[in-house]
């Protein structure tokens, strides 16, 4: 389990004070996007050796954790898109990786940029050619690529990104899927249901991925992760408890799924004014104890 962690918001989201009070380690950092042209930055905004959150990477490693960087998201501009050519991005992604020493990269495409061929295409060249890179060097580079999902699984077009980076010699650590946000057309009544339709999205993305990918049950659930969004959604009807992450948590243990997330951890809270029908970047809109979603999705270990 590692919880995505909004690096934009202010105060800056404690790491390490996280780590000693959940036992949770691993953290994904988000989102590097285009600051200007092919300039990669914190929200578009934070350059890399200025965001207070990704200046906590070094104690975190010290006390046993890890990061994984991510580019995209649904707002700014991932660098595939801004950036002209593929030695250009690879520059760009290299930069991030040269910063602060990651092996695992994460890339959250959704919005319109999932349907911009040129940029996926763009996307592909790069990652592979960073891995060639990292393993000509003896090392790896762990790559996930993070999707929107329905309950049904994959949309087309994030079937058609996952068999693209096959074909383009991407080695894919984990296809992460945005449990999320689902609508009311797809998943009516979310009512004490958001845990069973993040499990119907993961269970379908799986077939998706074991065909794509040519790999046995087994193998393909290693290669699927899930990242809820904790509390009351984007869709407000939609509400994420703590027993639905109870219940994606037992699910993943008994699939071993890749990993679980969620988005995220600045929003582990309850709202200072209490619950709430919309949802907030700096906490959960529901009744909850600090880092309750942290502990209960924390508990699967893989």
């Amino acid at each position: 389990f590692a919880p995505y962690v909004d690096t934009s918001l202010y105060p800056p989201y404690d790491l390490v004070a996280t780590a000693k009070a959940t036992g949770v380690k691993n953290f994904n950092l988000a989102f590097v996007v285009s600051g200007g042209g092919c300039l990669p930055k914190w929200g578009g905004v934070s350059d890399l050796s200025a965001d207070a959150v990704a200046a906590q990477i070094g104690a975190l490693r010290a006390a046993g954790g890890d990061v994984r960087v991510s580019f995209g998201g649904a707002n700014g501009s991932e660098l595939a898109l801004a950036c002209g050519s593929t030695a250009d991005l690879v520059a760009a992604y290299q930069k991030v990786i040269d910063a602060y020493g990651v092996t695992r990269l994460d890339f959250d495409v959704e919005g319109s940029a999932i349907a911009n061929t040129a940029a996926n295409t763009r996307r592909v060249q790069a990652i592979a050619q960073l891995q060639q890179n990292a393993a000509a060097k003896g090392k790896s580079l762990d790559v996930s690529f993070t999707l929107p999902a329905l309950p049904s699984g994959l949309t087309q077009e994030g079937v058609d990104l996952v068999a693209g980076a096959k074909a383009g010699g991407v080695s894919i650590g984990a296809v992460n899927i945005m449990a999320m946000d689902f609508g009311d057309g797809v998943a009516p009544n979310p009512q004490g249901q958001m845990g069973k339709y993040a499990i119907a999205a993961a269970t379908a993305t799986q077939a998706q991925v074991k065909s794509v990918l040519g790999l046995d049950d087994a193998g393909a659930w290693r290669k699927v992760a899930v990242t809820p969004m904790i509390g009351v959604n984007d869709v407000a009807s939609e509400v994420f408890t703590v027993a639905d992450a109870k219940q994606l948590a037992d699910f993943a243990a008994t699939k071993h799924l890749a990993w679980l997330s969620m988005w995220s951890g600045t929003r582990d809270r309850a709202c200072d004014g209490g619950a709430k029908g919309n949802a907030d970047a700096s906490c959960s809109s529901i009744v909850q104890q600090p880092l309750d979603f942290t502990r209960t999705l924390g508990a699967y270990t893989g």
